[in-house]
């Protein structure tokens, strides 16, 4: 099969990887980081823009590396070809290899934040995507130092507490070790961040598995949706996460 995969960059070295041992023809695109961030009308209208321009009369499927991401990919159509889509909340879900694993972890390790090599490499947004995102235009990525100069020191330590320190709820840093790494840099950078914020480290080991299945094939309904041409995505607040909706029963509702 000939297929286009359009992914988060996040995933860039692990994708990488996947598509030279896939038996499937694969061309690429990568879309950055800081889509996830511009909130889910904004993340989708990109998608959908990007969607729209594959030449579908050289594809048998296009392949999505997003999961549901705060519902950046809910509504997104297929038109002509199909579209495969992870079902998962977020990458993390991408980075354990399943949904039970991602769930199991996070539900005896809280207060975790994550890292890989592409969280590490590409996690910071730029340009046009920060000046859009909607931390920026709520004030919430200034630092400690510019609050003060433009708020006061007591309104600025305020500001601070409240919406600017978005990990005060974390107190571990995990590294998830993929096994496509060039040498333990970007453990040892998590390390240190660790050690800097004065919480926990781990390092678990990732599984590529859901990666590569997404880039190979078949397609079981339990781990992927497969939207057929004239449907959308829609979100679903159970173990399926993401569904699909035919055109004729959005269009009939107004949606």
């Amino acid at each position: 099969m000939r297929l286009r995969l359009i992914s988060c960059e996040i995933f860039y070295r692990e994708m990488c990887a996947a598509v030279a041992r896939s038996p499937n023809l694969v061309d690429v695109e990568f879309l950055p980081k800081g889509l996830h961030d511009v909130g889910s009308a904004g993340m989708l209208e990109r998608l959908a823009d990007v969607v729209g321009r594959v030449d579908t009369s050289r594809y048998d499927v296009i392949l999505l590396g997003y999961g549901l991401c705060n519902n950046g990919i809910a509504g997104l159509v297929a038109g002509d070809i199909p579209i495969v889509v992870p079902r998962a909340h977020d990458c993390i879900t991408l980075f354990f290899g399943s949904r039970t694993r991602y769930a199991e972890y996070f539900d005896t390790h809280p207060g975790t934040y994550f890292k890989t090599s592409g969280w590490i490499e590409r996690g910071e947004d730029a340009g046009e995507l920060r000046q859009l995102s909607i931390s920026h235009q709520m004030g919430m990525d200034m630092t400690y130092d510019e609050l003060v100069a433009k708020y006061g020191e007591d309104n600025a330590r305020y500001l601070w507490e409240t919406l600017c320190d978005t990990t005060r709820h974390y107190r571990r840093l995990t590294f998830i070790e993929m096994g496509i790494e060039p040498d333990d840099r970007f453990e040892q950078r998590t390390r240190a961040e660790a050690v800097d914020r004065g919480w926990e480290f781990e390092k678990v080991a990732g599984d590529m598995t859901l990666l590569q299945r997404l880039l190979d094939g078949p397609w079981n309904d339990e781990d992927f949706l497969v939207l057929q041409p004239g449907h959308r995505v829609v979100a679903r607040h159970d173990d399926t996460i993401v569904a699909a909706e035919n055109r004729a029963d959005f269009a009939d509702s107004g949606r």
